[in-house]
């Protein structure tokens, strides 16, 4: 085997991105929750960087707020639909505004409280509330509670039995079969046939294959099917509701879009983000000789604050210019609804833009705008399109889903449409697709194919 060493010079073009330039991308892709969140951030650990929110300096207008006028531009702007009566100055109070979210097992422990049980009782329920999961379950067993606790199963069984008779209906239980049986005992129904299909053919239930179900109870598929409407008007996740201590992040919108003489506008969303500047007083430290450790290290936080600063504002720049195209394309879609969204891609609006498809991809990433529809995420608007065979014209894929569910809405449940028969329809239409994209499209909408759609 022979070994040669040699040294070899080749010239090729390559692109290293800089942590500024890393940095520059990742903000464009954050969402203003997670903007806003990196910000403060940097804020805390930047002592050369300020970051202030728009406020209101007069005193008199913050302690003279009318609340009359503040609860009529609530309900103009649709942020809530509770009625809160007259405007009256004395009916309206600001903590109308303030909403208190109580937790399930919050509630759950307050009806403890309540009950005629002894305080040990109460001690173990509590225990058990306190082992549930998100979805309300209890997933530890019986036996397990009761050494840890070091007492007897069957004490534990009372005090679960307990938990189980709280609301909501199903709390408490072990699994799927014993959450939807818990809610037919509370509710007084005491058919045979209903316990031995939860036990026997939730997976059949699951998949409406009622003439399995009825052969084997050698009932009628119609029957069976009403036994499936029951079982399935049954919550089977108890918690829905609840505060369960998830993390909720907010959808801010970065920009409003407002119609003002017959032209739509772009209003940035700048009360989101605070107003960021730098400090003054380094200045100081940067021109004293004196102390050139001290002056080196505030040169490269104003540095990295500058480039926050210019990273934010080409952000909002970049969308801004992504949200003028997109007016432009999809005017008819702002004017008149959903029907009349058009095709649009990524690469049409890089190209307008003369900017890369994937810079387009990161500036919509997780961002929303508010229209006069309410608020619609920006990637939403994107979608691509199939000639139609009437017009010429390339039809959007929500349109053709939006006519496949319209087929469906309208079909005899009896006799539902099969997917040929709802392709031959859209044909008609001058929507040329396979039978194939309608199954794709009609799972994409959660619509069941016409055998699970049947009704007896």
């Amino acid at each position: 085997m022979k070994m040669d060493f040699t040294l070899n010079l080749t010239q090729e073009q390559k692109l290293v991105m800089t942590q500024q330039m890393q940095l520059s991308v990742k903000l464009l892709q954050m969402s203003s929750y997670d903007l806003q969140e990196f910000i403060n951030k940097e804020f805390q650990e930047n002592p050369v960087l300020e970051a202030k929110y728009e406020e209101n300096n007069e005193k008199s207008d913050r302690d003279n707020i009318d609340y009359k006028e503040l609860i009529k531009y609530f309900e103009f702007d649709n942020y809530g639909s509770q009625s809160l009566g007259n405007y009256d100055e004395e009916e309206v109070s600001p903590f109308n505004f303030i909403s208190n979210k109580k937790s399930l097992k919050e509630y759950l422990h307050e009806q403890i409280l309540e009950l005629n049980e002894n305080d040990y009782t109460k001690v173990l329920c509590d225990y058990i509330i306190e082992n549930l999961d998100n979805k309300g379950y209890l997933d530890v067993e019986v036996c397990d509670i009761a050494r840890e606790l070091k007492t007897e199963v069957s004490v534990v069984e009372k005090a679960l039995g307990i938990v189980q008779g709280l609301e909501p209906d199903g709390i408490g239980a072990r699994d799927l079969k014993e959450c939807l049986k818990i809610q037919l005992n509370k509710k007084g129904i005491e058919d045979e046939a209903l316990f031995y299909i939860i036990d026997n053919h939730l997976q059949n239930l699951a998949e409406n294959k009622f003439l399995i179900i009825a052969k084997d109870l050698d009932i009628t598929p119609k029957d069976a099917q009403q036994y499936g409407d029951i079982i399935k008007s049954l919550e089977p996740k108890p918690s829905r509701g609840f505060f369960t201590g998830d993390e909720v992040k907010y959808i801010i919108p970065d920009a409003y879009i407002k119609k003002i003489d017959n032209k739509y506008h772009i209003i940035m969303n700048d009360n989101l983000l605070p107003k960021l500047s730098i400090n003054n007083m380094y200045k100081e430290i940067i021109n004293n000789d004196k102390d050139k450790y001290a002056a080196d290290y505030v040169k490269d936080k104003i540095s990295s604050a500058m480039f926050l600063i210019k990273s934010v504002e080409n952000r909002k720049n970049t969308i801004y210019r992504v949200l003028e195209n997109i007016i432009e394309i999809q005017y008819d879609y702002f004017e008149k609804g959903e029907d009349y969204l058009k095709p649009m891609t990524l690469k049409e609006i890089a190209e307008r833009l003369e900017m890369h498809e994937s810079t387009i991809s990161r500036a919509i990433r997780d961002k929303y705008i508010y229209t006069s529809r309410g608020t619609v995420k920006i990637k939403n608007l994107f979608t691509t399109g199939i000639k139609s065979k009437n017009s010429g014209e390339d039809v959007s894929v929500n349109n053709i889903k939006n006519h496949i569910k319209k087929l469906i809405d309208e079909e005899d449940k009896s006799k539902p449409l099969s997917d040929q028969f709802i392709c031959d329809e859209l044909s008609k239409l001058g929507m040329n697709i396979s039978r194939r994209t309608v199954a794709k499209y009609r799972e994409e909408l959660g619509i069941k194919s016409s055998s699970k759609r049947k009704r007896f």
